[in-house]
Formats: C-alpha cells, sequence, structure tokens
C-alpha cells in the first residue's frame, strides 16, 4: 500500500497516506486509521498548515499515535525561523558531510552566495558577485594549509588535484565578472561548488558510526551514491522523456538509501508508475498485488525499515521513533525538507517502522520552511534530494513510467546487497 504523509480533504489535498490503487483511494483521509471518509478539524488544519508551509507546533493532529490534541506543545518560533533556509539541494548535502573543516566551509559560502547577488537587478549583481568571489579567493588563499590537512589521507592526491583546479575556476570567474558576462557566471559557479563538494567528500575518512546491530544486516549504503532515474512523461507535448539525477546520503541515512538502491538494482521499479501527483508530492513505490512492500523474494516475507532521522549535532541517526515522540521539538534534522525535490520514504501514518519500498518527493519550497517549522521534518526519513531537472517533477502524472533507475556512482559503498543472493 503506499504508505505516506497526512493531508485533508477538506482544503482540496489527498492524504498522503496508503493508497493502495484500487485497495483504498487516495482521496479519502485515514487519519483515525480507518478507511472512511469522516472529516475533522484536524485534517483542515493539517491542509492549512501545508498550504500556509509553516506551523509552529508539533503536530497535534493525528500525525502520531502519542500526540494528544488536547495539551499541544508549542516550541520557540524564534528557534524555528532563524533565518533564511538552505533550499538549494547541492548545498544541503555539502552542509550535511561529516565533516568539520572550517576553512573549506569559508570558501563554500561566498561561492554559494553568488546566487542571491544574480537576483539583483542590473550591474550591480556583478558587483556583488565579484564581492563574492574576492572573498572566495581570500578564503582559498589563506586556509589553504588547512582543507589540506583536512584531507582524509587516503584521498589526499584527488583532494590537491581538485584543490587546484578550484583555485584556477576562481581566477576563471573573476575574469569572467571583469568581462561583464553575466550569463557565464552561474555554470562557473556550479562548477566551483561542485570541486568544493569533491574536496568535502574527501574529508570524509571512513564510515563515522557504527549502525545499530539490529539493522547491521540489512543493505546499507556507507557513504553516498549517485542515480539516474528515466521517466516516460505522458500527455506533455513539452517533455516526453525526463533523466532526474538523485543523489543518495547513506551517511546520514544507510538503512533508508541502502534499502532504495538495493531495490534499484533489483530493478524494482523499471517499469512501475508514479501512484501519486497532486503537486504536493510525487509518490511511486507501490507494487502490484495485495503486497505492501516490497517481498524479498528469498524469504517470502514484506521488507520493512525503521524510521530513519539524524538530528544535527548528533554522531548517528535516531532509529524507530519521530523526533515529536522523543520530545525533540526544536532538534534540526540533518537532511531536511527544504528543497524541492527532497526525497523521503512514506510509511504507514501510526507505525514509524513500516516503510518499505514506496518513496515520494516533495514538490513545496518556501521561505517560509525553515528545517523543523514544516510537519514533515523528523517524522519522515528524507535520504536524497533529486540534484538535476528537479523542476520537471512538477510536470510528472499519475501514470508517468518510470523507465528505469541506473546507478551513476556509489554502488562500491553498498553493503550487505540482497540483490545478490539467489532466489
Amino acid at each position: 500500500m503506499a504508505a505516506a504523509l497526512a493531508s485533508s480533504r477538506c482544503c482540496g489535498r489527498p492524504p498522503l497516506l496508503p493508497t493502495g490503487r484500487g485497495r483504498r483511494s487516495v482521496a479519502r483521509c485515514a487519519l483515525s486509521g480507518e478507511k472512511g471518509n469522516s472529516f475533522s478539524w484536524k485534517e483542515c488544519a493539517i491542509s492549512v498548515a501545508l498550504s500556509v508551509g509553516l506551523i509552529t507546533a508539533p503536530s497535534t493532529f493525528g500525525w502520531s499515535a502519542h500526540a494528544s490534541p488536547l495539551e499541544p506543545v508549542i516550541p520557540d518560533i524564534s528557534v524555528l525561523i532563524s533565518g533564511p533556509p538552505i533550499k538549494d539541494p547541492g548545498a544541503l548535502l555539502r552542509y550535511a558531510l561529516p565533516i568539520d573543516n572550517k576553512a573549506i566551509r569559508e570558501v563554500q559560502k561566498p561561492l554559494e552566495d553568488i546566487t542571491d547577488s544574480l537576483k539583483v537587478a542590473g550591474v550591480r549583481a556583478l558587483d556583488s558577485v565579484e564581492r563574492n568571489v574576492r572573498q572566495a579567493s581570500r578564503a582559498l588563499s589563506n586556509g589553504r594549509s588547512l582543507i589540506l590537512t583536512g584531507l582524509a589521507e587516503p584521498k589526499r592526491a584527488n583532494g590537491e588535484e581538485i584543490l587546484d583546479k578550484l583555485s584556477v575556476g576562481l581566477e576563471e570567474l573573476q575574469r569572467i565578472v571583469e568581462d561583464r558576462n553575466r550569463k557565464a557566471v552561474a555554470p562557473k559557479q556550479k562548477e566551483l561548488l561542485n570541486y568544493v563538494g569533491t574536496i568535502e567528500e574527501d574529508m570524509v575518512d571512513g564510515f563515522p558510526y557504527e549502525v545499530p546491530e539490529e539493522y547491521n544486516n540489512m543493505p546499507l549504503l556507507k557513504g553516498r551514491a549517485t542515480v539516474d532515474m528515466k521517466v516516460k512523461i505522458k500527455d506533455n507535448p513539452n517533455v516526453e522523456d525526463c533523466v532526474f539525477r538523485i543523489v543518495l546520503d547513506g551517511y546520514n541515512a544507510p538503512v533508508t538509501s541502502g534499502n532504495f538502491l538495493d531495490l534499484v538494482e533489483r530493478k524494482f521499479y523499471d517499469g512501475m508508475e508514479v501512484q501519486r501527483a497532486d503537486g504536493f508530492v510525487v509518490q511511486t513505490g507501490d507494487p502490484e498485488g495485495p503486497a505492501e512492500g516490497f517481498i524479498d523474494p528469498s524469504t517470502g516475507k514484506s521488507r520493512t525499515i525503521p524510521l530513519e532521522i539524524m538530528v544535527d549535532g548528533e554522531k548517528a541517526p535516531i532509529y524507530g521513533e519521530t523526533l515529536e515522540e522523543l520530545g525533540l521539538y526544536k532538534a534540526q534534522t540533518k537532511l531536511p525538507f527544504n528543497a524541492f525535490g527532497t526525497m523521503a520514504m512514506a510509511r504507514e501514518e501510526f507505525d514509524d517502522n513500516s516503510a518499505s519500498s514506496q518513496i515520494f518527493w516533495l514538490l513545496k519550497e518556501s521561505e517560509l520552511t525553515p528545517s523543523n517549522s514544516n510537519i514533515l521534518d523528523g517524522r519522515y526519513a528524507v535520504f536524497g534530494y533529486v540534484t538535476e531537472n528537479e523542476d520537471y517533477l512538477a510536470d510528472l502524472k499519475v501514470g508517468d513510467v518510470i523507465e528505469s533507475i541506473q546507478v551513476v556512482s556509489g554502488l562500491d559503498n553498498l553493503v550487505n546487497p540482497s540483490y545478490k543472493i539467489v532466489g
């Protein structure tokens, strides 16, 4: 069944609860766990919160079996709205890396700020970009030795090579700005930030923690992987085929990412249709037949995975409980629902550990939704972001077909792959 989030009929959004393609309608609310069409104020409140994009209290509208609608606990909104959210998927992935190197971050930040500088009208934009470039160049010059020191020894040679490319690229970007070639700025910025991201990944020395023993035999992604998802788009004269590049983050969600990548290698999603597309999410992963998720042919049983949430400041993910259930209302997730194309696992509303094969991509992006001020962070396991062609997710409709999902890189980071087991 297509497990997922919760929403309401009253304001025009179907729930993200089990769709079941024929077994349960996506247009029905199941906040009480029933299949009926009963309406409640709780349903409407959630839909309003989704529409506005901001909710100031931890959900008391049926998100958790432990939530009490009578005694809501409202966190400090000054904590929730502490600044503009980071919405770029690349930036979110860079900041989510398990590294602590201030020198490379001081190069990264002004390069990312170029995006905002380009929003300025007229020639003033390039003046602002020039300040960003000078700041990044100065940070690289002053912090080069600290950046080199931060590289993991097995990756040092590659890191040094990329660092040299970054230095040359900054000089090239400076000349682009001096030539007042505005159109060339963004592509060069993207190139340089890719260099920064590679250097930061080269600072990660091995996998930073032990996965709990009860999950240690599951497929685990100990690092990152990149996949390309090719979708056949129907009934759209402007777009026929589209390839979405997705980065899976096993550093912060090894069980969730490993489960998905293992299913990718099994070709589980190939030929599967998009099963929900309502302007809020795109969802798929509900197999044909009565199964509620992936049935492992080697065991004949449904494979489910625990809820997995990495909290900023923690060394390992939290498993099996939502942040709300733990009372961590102010905690920030490492992989927030900030970006258009955030990828997460769907699950049963009242069972935190029921995720199996169903996935969704968020189509919501707002300046009013910094991390942890929405009703998704800490309740659903994010494990990746669409980094290329994410805007086309909005063009997908129910019935569009996932022709294939293919691994581009990182398959060697998958341990305990079940797809290699005969049966």
